[in-house]
């Protein structure tokens, strides 16, 4: 399959070379230069500009940071639209507002373009490993149709409904996530402060109904202070936002989240928001002058 990937960062480049290692034709785009330099060293051709992408592949892949740089990739001059043909489909794996993937779905359905609103969760290990999470929204004939495609990067690939509902789940996800990690770090905290190994609470705990994936990742970064970003705080106040304005738009209350936001915001401007999510552990160690390790 002739396939183009857009955006090559810390996510973005082990999904397209994970779509490489499955024998799939790839050509690719991003605005760092380096990133296209190394995909076109292992065969895949670096494009110019995501025109050039689309106009080389029958499927296009975009993995960016929110909702404007995919609308930015999409329809601006020399963007994927203009490549793009009846018939042609675009995957957005990026996480942003499921109301924004709705509006790229109706303006791209005008000239016959399918789309796919497929949000992921794994983070970077899962990117790297092929075993991120997807969840996919759009019509089922097109989802069916690119589902050996997306698992090629994926362990699981899952359609949740029309298009939005892919970055619904994700936002559910990413609440579920962030909520986690700040538990963790407010547990670990309390050992902390009572004079409890963290470090031997998280063995006593991880395999009883405390235990999670989010615990088996992060409690190890937390405890050996590990920041370095597989999910930066900054992307994860992008998510809560979105998730937080999602929610007043229908109605809904989402106070826990908006706790963590908070927690998050104040690390931002302590100048902590490329750290890794697992990074909410200083807020704890701040406001209680420990230090969790």
């Amino acid at each position: 399959m002739k396939v183009g990937f857009i955006g090559l960062g810390i996510m973005g480049r082990p999904m397209a070379k994970n779509v490489m290692k499955a024998g799939h034709e790839l050509a690719v785009f991003d605005f760092n230069k380096s990133a296209v330099e190394e995909l076109a060293g292992l065969g895949a051709y670096g494009a110019t500009n995501g025109k050039e992408v689309a106009e080389r592949s029958e499927v296009v892949i975009t993995m960016l940071p929110n909702s404007p740089h995919v609308k930015s990739a999409l329809f601006s001059e020399n963007g994927i639209a203009e490549g793009l043909s009846a018939g042609k489909t675009v995957i957005d794996m990026s996480s942003i507002s499921p109301v924004a993937s709705r509006e790229f779905a109706a303006e791209l359905e005008k000239v016959g373009v399918n789309f796919l609103d497929a949000p992921v969760s794994g983070g970077e290990p899962g990117a790297i490993a092929g075993t991120i999470a997807v969840m996919v929204g759009g019509k089922k004939e097109v989802f069916d149709k690119f589902y050996d495609l997306m698992m090629t990067m994926a362990s699981s690939v899952t359609y949740v409904g029309e298009v939005g509902a892919g970055n619904i789940t994700k936002l559910a996800n990413q609440i579920i996530v962030a909520v986690n990690i700040a538990a963790l770090s407010e547990a670990f905290t309390l050992a902390k402060k009572a004079g409890v190994d963290p470090n031997l609470v998280f063995e006593a705990i991880k395999g009883g109904l405390a235990g999670s994936t989010v615990m088996n990742q992060k409690a190890p970064k937390i405890l050996s202070r590990d920041f370095n970003p597989g999910f930066r705080i900054e992307l994860h106040i992008k998510d809560l936002q979105n998730a937080l304005d999602t929610s007043h738009s229908i109605h809904s209350t989402l106070p826990l989240t908006s706790q963590v936001m908070e927690m998050m915001q104040a690390l931002k401007i302590d100048g902590n928001e490329k750290d890794d999510h697992s990074a909410l552990a200083k807020f704890y160690e701040k406001i209680n002058n420990i230090k969790i390790d």
